[in-house]
């Protein structure tokens, strides 16, 4: 049989060898054909969608006329980036957009492991099921759905909360025209929105720790509280670590493909810009009132450099520490 699958193979020549020791590359997509054939569609997609529309940022450096087209353009050089970053506007919204993404990157992260800690101690698996189906709902609602939802517990006339202060003998909130509460109701709508989102990829790497684990903890006499501070969060230390480097490239990134946490939920309130204005509604804003494309699509390059350098660094310093629980 052996001598049958032999005279079946082709000769290993000497000149194959050679040929696949100089070029690695073809010997390792002849030697994976089958695995590479199979990416082949994932790649075409990213390359059709993610890369080829990266040559629309040389509008960033141009006064762009729709009717020159992109190359017919005057080429203006930085004067985009001068007129953004010299303006009133850059300091806000630069700080409400890290302001909002580092509390998101603590809350959602840190939430989400919490709920999967805890959905994983209940023992009834029909009311588990229940409640992870509960917490994850919100994730595939939409903003604008979110936004009939907060508005109908923030409504000044019939809102849910303003009834229970009055019936408590307070005075009714203008919540839509206060800036200073959408810098708590921000962040409270994003973990209600995400913490479900969070919780599976920590309830999926729970199911990958061995029981033996916690059973010898069980003999030493530890706690469950124990339990999951020694065992359960340190065996999801590489789920943390990859959740954190990809929401790290976010923090220049303000949720707007969303549809909008931060333009529709609070009704696009000039009132409300000073707490609620970032980079992302700034650029639509912009888009939309002046159009201007240029300027448009060099803050959006600036936004997207700056996320890329945050995502380098967070992974050299994670690499640095712990070299086998870092991307790249």
């Amino acid at each position: 049989m052996e001598r049958v699958v032999k005279a079946l193979q082709p000769p290993k020549t000497k000149t194959n060898r050679l040929s696949l020791q100089r070029w690695p590359v073809i010997g390792e997509l002849v030697k994976n054909k089958t695995i590479y054939a199979m990416m082949l569609p994932g790649l075409l997609f990213i390359l059709l969608f993610f890369y080829l529309p990266m040559f629309g940022a040389v509008i960033a450096f141009k006064e762009f006329d729709p009717i020159k087209g992109i190359w017919g353009s005057k080429w203006v050089g930085l004067s985009n980036f001068k007129f953004f970053f010299q303006s009133d506007a850059f300091f806000q919204v630069t700080f409400n957009t890290l302001f909002y993404n580092g509390i998101f990157l603590v809350t959602g992260i840190g939430l989400g492991l919490v709920a999967a800690i805890l959905l994983n101690e209940i023992g009834n698996r029909h009311f588990a099921g229940a409640y992870k189906s509960a917490i994850l709902l919100p994730f595939f609602l939409s903003w604008v759905v979110g936004s009939y939802l907060l508005y109908a517990f923030l409504s000044t006339d019939n809102g849910i909360l303003n009834k229970m202060i009055v019936y408590f003998h307070g005075e009714p909130i203008d919540w839509y025209f206060e800036p200073s509460y959408w810098r708590f109701i921000l962040p409270f709508a994003y973990i209600w929105k995400n913490v479900g989102y969070f919780a599976v990829f920590f309830a999926a790497g729970i199911t990958t720790i061995s029981p033996e684990y916690y059973e010898a903890a069980k003999i030493d006499g530890a706690s469950r509280f124990q339990q999951a501070l020694k065992i359960t969060v340190p065996m999801l230390t590489p789920i943390t670590i990859i959740l954190v480097l990809l929401q790290a490239g976010k923090i220049f990134y303000a949720a707007f493909g969303d549809w909008g946490m931060f333009y529709t939920l609070p009704k696009d309130q000039g009132i409300l810009f000073s707490a609620t204005n970032v980079i992302d509604t700034y650029v639509y804003r912009a888009l939309r009132g002046m159009n201007d494309f240029g300027m448009s699509s060099a803050i959006g390059f600036y936004q997207n450099c700056v996320g890329f350098v945050l995502i380098i660094v967070s992974n050299w310093i994670i690499r640095k520490y712990d070299r086998d629980s870092a991307l790249f």
